[in-house]
């Protein structure tokens, strides 16, 4: 069988480039608009700040340009500052839910029932930990719940010379 015949399955890693260009206020998406997503998330998000009405826009507005209208996003209303009812983003009413997701995670309704779950890094995250954190989160065979990501990419609290003495 030639190359040419073998089918090609596409990359479960992200392009090296995602290790230098994640800054604060970057999303990093994953869309599948198909039922075969197999990945638990669809992509990550790294506000800058816990104010939702600056952090949002950006987020849908980009959004908007690849999946089409959001009409709803959830998030947990103790992981964010003033949470409004709602906020008016390019024209277009966009309603927030409160919901138990946790402040790991927001929900992205596009439509009536399609929903994209995208890991939320905290603001203070480092950047190593943020880069890793989304890579993780936007792999096609990650199975493993956003909580639990950013468990794993936090790093330890590096131990005070005094510690080290005792």
């Amino acid at each position: 069988m030639a190359d040419s015949d073998t089918p090609r399955r596409p990359p479960l890693l992200l392009p090296d480039a995602i290790h230098h260009a994640i800054r604060p206020g970057a999303a990093v998406l994953r869309l599948e608009t198909t039922r075969s997503r197999e990945g638990l998330l669809d992509g990550a998000w790294w506000p800058r700040t816990r104010d939702i009405g600056t952090e949002l826009p950006a987020l849908i507005s980009v959004l908007t340009g690849h999946l089409g209208p959001i009409t709803r996003v959830g998030v947990d209303a103790s992981a964010w500052n003033d949470l409004p009812a709602r906020l008016v983003i390019d024209g277009q009413v966009v309603h927030l839910d409160s919901d138990p997701v946790g402040d790991d995670t927001v929900l992205i309704t596009r439509g009536h029932n399609d929903h994209f779950a995208l890991l939320v890094v905290p603001p203070d995250t480092t950047a190593d930990a943020a880069r890793e954190a989304m890579a993780r989160a936007v792999r096609a065979d990650n199975i493993t719940q956003a909580a639990q990501i950013l468990i794993a990419t936090t790093p330890e609290p590096e131990d005070s010379a005094a510690d080290t003495e005792a």
